[in-house]
């Protein structure tokens, strides 16, 4: 499984939808290649997008694809979301800085050793809490962490740092990327399963 960027019109209309709701959507959709003969889209209770396709399928046909069902897309992403459980009631704000604090010590630490093995530079750090992120990299290399993901096993916060710092040498999600993932983390893959399966959990840890 691979996350990949959405190809431009429905990236556009995203953003558009972002702007107008003041919802966050996906940045991305995770591509999973098995031996199916069609390709199939489906958005998760999450309001994640998973795109099935069978194995040598280029991504300009996923491209294509994807294109001929934005209004699809489009229409049960906006499902998801306004079907979406209630969240939790509010931290305290005392409470809140505090685990932010927290996460900024763990990230600044691990970014700085990370950065060391993988020979990459970054700007700053900033603890945040998004809905549909754990992490981002800008393109001057600033580096983005979701604060929840101080509750998640230690190697997933190893993952997600390699993965914000690997797009400093790969400013998208293509396999060049992941084999910079995959050589400072040969099994980041498990990382990637416990945030499918338990990601939401993050959520309610407090």
């Amino acid at each position: 499984m691979a996350m990949q960027p959405f190809p431009r019109p429905l990236a556009d209309r995203l953003r558009q939808l972002e702007e107008d709701r003041g919802t966050e959507y996906p940045e991305g959709y995770e591509l999973i290649y098995s031996s199916r003969r069609t390709l199939a889209v489906q958005i998760t209770a999450a309001g994640q997008v998973r795109v099935r396709a069978p194995r040598r399928t280029s991504r300009a046909s996923i491209d294509r694809f994807l294109i001929e069902k934005e209004a699809w897309v489009l229409k049960y992403l906006t499902r998801a979301f306004e079907h979406a459980s209630p969240p939790p009631p509010p931290l305290p704000e005392s409470e809140r800085r505090r685990y932010m604090e927290l996460a900024r010590e763990i990230f600044t630490r691990k970014a700085a050793y990370y950065a060391s093995v993988m020979k990459v530079t970054y700007g700053r750090i900033s603890i945040r809490e998004q809905k549909t992120r754990w992490g981002s990299c800008s393109s001057k290399g600033n580096l983005n962490f979701n604060w929840r993901l101080i509750f998640a096993p230690e190697e997933v916060l190893d993952y997600i740092v390699v993965h914000e710092l690997a797009h400093r040498r790969e400013m998208n999600h293509s396999q060049a990327f992941y084999d910079i993932v995959e050589s400072v983390l040969p099994e980041y893959k498990k990382e990637q399963k416990w945030l499918r399966e338990h990601g939401e959990s993050l959520w309610t840890a407090v």
